[in-house]
């Protein structure tokens, strides 16, 4: 696995993925639609696997010594790194911004415990949705991006809906009893993404192996 994260991470990646994953940063701006970051962590993937197309990229890794299942579980690794990544750089400023920006955010969601527990969900819906159609044929990626991108916007919006309904304001604080509150939005988060990214590589692996390259 370390092997396959390395090759993709040297050979696979495109340089913009890096950028994307340094956009969790953006917690600390106020006045900030916080769930565009999620969009980066899945625009990210997209840049990358237009590159492999380019580059050629699959056709190269299924020639090297591992099975045809290993090319897919390769890529989930490399997005699975990204969006992981990206969430943990932002944890230090969504932390910060509460001590310099105490009034909160008024055009979205806070960066809270919830925030990252809904993030986690909307990159498994989307992960979901681009390795197993892209995968049917391992070429086609902007129609695949178009597609996943539609639930994952879903999400986003969904997001912020349920953090101003008045009854559910406790979505939307920094306070710590609040967000603690939060703390089994954040636990479904991470119990659907790991689940989510295993049943995405196993489908988009069965997909894959039908696939003639």
């Amino acid at each position: 696995m370390f092997n396959l994260l390395y090759k993709e991470l040297r050979l696979a990646a495109h340089p913009t993925l890096f950028v994307f994953m340094l956009m969790g940063i953006l917690v600390i701006v106020p006045a900030y639609p916080y769930g565009v970051v999620f969009l980066f962590g899945c625009l990210a993937p997209f840049i990358t696997f237009m590159f492999g197309r380019e580059t050629r990229d699959t056709y190269y890794t299924a020639l090297l010594p591992i099975k045809k299942s290993d090319v897919v579980k390769g890529k989930c690794l490399l997005v699975s790194f990204t969006q992981l990544t990206q969430l943990l750089i932002s944890i230090p400023f969504a932390i910060l911004r509460v001590y310099i920006i105490p009034e909160g955010n008024p055009v979205g969601i806070e960066a809270n415990v919830a925030y990252y527990g809904f993030g986690l969900i909307i990159f498994a819906i989307f992960n979901l949705i681009f390795f197993v159609q892209f995968y049917q044929t391992a070429f086609k990626v902007g129609r695949t991006f178009i597609i996943a991108s539609v639930p994952a916007v879903i999400g986003i919006f969904i997001m912020e809906f349920l953090a101003h309904i008045p009854s559910l304001q406790w979505l939307d604080s920094t306070s710590p009893d609040m967000m603690f509150r939060q703390l089994p939005i954040l636990g479904l988060g991470l119990v659907i993404y790991i689940m989510g990214m295993c049943y995405t590589f196993n489908l988009a692996a069965r997909r894959f192996s039908a696939v003639d390259l």
